[in-house]
């Protein structure tokens, strides 16, 4: 069924009573034009506060016209605010972090500027960018079923990035030469007690997809918000690895293999989902 996301300001109350939404611009000529939806036929549109509400196409043309059948809260947001801090990284490689993390259940992304990043944006290149990547983001959370698009945030400076990042629930600093802290470790050590990376989980692996593995974590304390700060392709510095440490965030190796900048965030997320959500 098509997806669309709309303010709360367009959902009415028509004379009888019913509730509709009206749908215009880019959208409706979509919905017109494109998808040549007819009156009957059946959309989803999102409040983007996790409402959702199961529509019938009413009128279509230059304004859309939908009546509302039924509305529900999203089923498909995680329990937890997962924010991905991303350094800036070469190429297209950041609209495959945008769209990956938006799959994976992240609230908003943080461009930032680390010592390694070879891309380097002035503050008005970064606001061009950041339009594009902001669509991208609306085009994942479509696809998906999201119940929220997530924010693509205006670019920072490392220092500002981590001492925002620092104050989220779980912080976590994705670090290439972190030996003693691994992302199984700093999970159990904020209350999840059984989880992936330990001996007596490898026993879960086995009946993965069945009804006992479902359940597997269920007591696992889900926290409030994590940030998940990731480098630029040449990693963080030592120096930064200090500060970031000196914040409050928690330094965490992703295991024995060294993953691509726009890899890791969503493997973390897809971690963190395993650990907290399915």
């Amino acid at each position: 069924m098509p997806r669309f996301f709309i303010e709360p300001s367009q959902i009415g109350t028509a004379g009888d009573g019913s509730r509709t939404v009206l749908i215009m611009g880019d959208d409706a000529a979509h919905i017109t034009k494109s998808l040549r939806m007819k009156p009957g036929e059946r959309v989803t549109v999102c409040d983007g506060d996790c409402g959702e509400y199961d529509c019938v196409v009413r009128k279509t043309g230059d304004t859309v016209t939908l009546d509302v059948c039924e509305e529900r809260r999203s089923a498909s947001e995680p329990p937890y605010r997962a924010v991905v801090y991303q350094a800036l990284v070469k190429g297209d490689k950041f609209d495959t972090v945008i769209q990956k993390a938006a799959e994976c259940g992240a609230c908003r992304i943080v461009p930032f500027m680390s010592e390694r990043c070879v891309v380097r944006l002035t503050e008005k290149d970064a606001e061009k960018k950041r339009s594009r990547w902001q669509r991208i983001a609306l085009e994942a959370a479509k696809q998906c079923g999201r119940g929220r698009v997530p924010e693509v945030a205006p670019l920072m400076d490392f220092s500002s990035a981590v001492r925002e990042a620092a104050k989220s629930s779980i912080a976590l600093f994705c670090y290439e030469d972190e030996r003693g802290l691994s992302l199984p470790s700093a999970l159990k050590s904020a209350g999840v007690t059984e989880n992936i990376g330990t001996a007596e989980s490898a026993k879960v692996t086995e009946s993965v997809g069945t009804a006992d593995s479902a359940g597997a974590l269920e007591n696992a304390e889900v926290p409030e918000s994590i940030s998940v700060m990731i480098g630029s392709e040449g990693g963080f510095s030592s120096a930064e690895a200090a500060e970031a440490a000196q914040c409050g965030m928690k330094s965490v190796s992703l295991g024995r293999r060294i993953l691509r900048t726009e890899t890791a965030s969503s493997f973390v997320l897809a971690c963190l989902s395993f650990a907290y959500e399915l």
